[in-house]
């Protein structure tokens, strides 16, 4: 009887011990990778993604101390068809602030000013209107918005103009350009305002004749070669003086596009900040360390789109992609330097973190030696486990950020 209860009390402890290895690995696995944890943001050191550009470290920082209460302006440059609406209705009502923009029911436009201070911090569709002209470029808005802000307000101090666009998959928004114009759009009131005037008839001749070009077909719109939409983009975004403006005799062709490339890739670079329609919540999450500003509500990817849409053969693809070649150049740079940005605010945020718990943990030591008891609160954080020990580092010390759904742009 004792050699069979001695052999049951060995069985049962060979078969514990695997059960507690067992246990043992589960709860490390659920400290290591807790649940709802993204791990491809949250790794300490990811692989660093492969660049065909040499940006720098200045060019990956974009912090900037936008001072709200002060004399900086955010300046919106809405380019269409890049999910600027949705974009600009952020800028007016997500935003938590002390003094939030008042958006009045029926009213397009809403009051965006300073607290306490009847000046205008954002200088947008939905805040000031088109005060520059209907979807005003970059080489429009750098020579109106000082001038406009002047005139609404008496200005002693110079203001910081903060420049912001968002950008979008060149064939994406070509088709979704396509489609609102056969709808009946034609931004025709747009001033174009290029060295003092706008262009002529000549310089710029319109794709139809009559109030609009509602019922284009795809292949009418695409043999239009005055089509703006064609390099759209990279053309809203560059130095238009540089290449005499919309006259394009002023200089060769194969010239005034490496300029206008150039251009446009530099000024993009340099605005305080952009984001990707097809990264929506990296686009909230750089906005946010730009300008130590936050949203209420997380932004949403929305990819069923009248774009994604379209049944779109290779060959018309291709021929897209030729019509915007400048685009889709601007567009990978752009993509490239946005995702590095994405990559270098996560790695300092997470080395930032580290090191306050470090600094915490380094503390508490010097507390405990020197036989002194444990504060509740102590400087840099509080204790919230509650029971004296210090609380493990979790997912909920680093900001969330939810990843974009997968884009369909590429899968025509």
């Amino acid at each position: 009887g004792q050699l069979a209860a001695r052999t049951a009390s060995q069985s049962s402890k060979l078969i514990l011990v695997p059960i507690l290895a067992v246990l043992f690995v589960m709860i490390g696995y659920q400290y290591i990778c807790p649940a709802g944890s993204n791990s491809y943001l949250e790794d300490d050191s990811p692989a660093k993604l492969p660049s065909k550009f040499n940006f720098t470290e200045r060019d990956l920082d974009r912090h900037v101390e936008f001072n709200i209460k002060g004399d900086d302006v955010i300046v919106f440059l809405h380019i269409q068809k890049t999910g600027g609406t949705t974009f600009g209705r952020h800028l007016v009502r997500n935003i938590r602030l002390e003094q939030p923009c008042d958006c009045k029911p029926g009213q397009k436009k809403c009051t965006c000013h300073r607290p306490g201070k009847e000046e205008s911090w954002l200088f947008s569709r939905f805040s000031t209107g088109w005060s520059c002209g209907l979807h005003a470029d970059w080489t429009e808005l750098t020579n109106c918005v000082p001038v406009i802000m002047d005139k609404k307000e008496a200005q002693r101090n110079k203001r910081n103009f903060y420049y912001i666009t968002m950008l979008r998959d060149p064939v994406s928004r070509y088709l979704s350009e396509w489609k609102h114009v056969q709808r009946g759009a034609t931004w025709k009131t747009a001033l174009h305002m290029c060295d003092g005037r706008s262009p002529t008839q000549d310089e710029l001749p319109t794709c139809y004749s009559g109030d609009d070009w509602s019922g284009v077909t795809l292949t009418e719109f695409m043999n239009c070669p005055s089509n703006l939409a064609n390099n759209r983009q990279v053309r809203m975004l560059a130095d238009l003086s540089l290449v005499g403006c919309y006259n394009l005799s002023s200089m060769n062709e194969s010239q005034r596009n490496q300029i206008l490339l150039g251009s446009a890739m530099s000024n993009l670079k340099n605005m305080a900040f952009y984001g990707l329609t097809e990264f929506q919540r990296k686009t909230q999450y750089l906005f946010e360390r730009t300008f130590s500003l936050r949203f209420i509500s997380a932004f949403t990817q929305i990819n069923s789109t009248r774009a994604a849409n379209v049944d779109l053969s290779e060959l018309v693809r291709r021929r897209i992609e030729e019509l915007n070649f400048l685009d889709v150049q601007l567009y990978e740079y752009a993509k490239d330097l946005f995702l590095q940005r994405f990559q270098f605010t996560r790695q300092r945020e997470h080395q930032e973190v580290r090191l306050k718990r470090r600094e915490e943990r380094r503390w508490l030591r010097e507390q405990r030696e020197q036989g002194r008891p444990w504060p509740t609160k102590h400087r840099g954080g509080g204790n919230r486990g509650g029971g004296g020990g210090l609380e493990k580092e979790t997912d909920s010390d680093f900001p969330t950020t939810t990843e974009d759904y997968t884009s369909q742009v590429a899968h025509w």
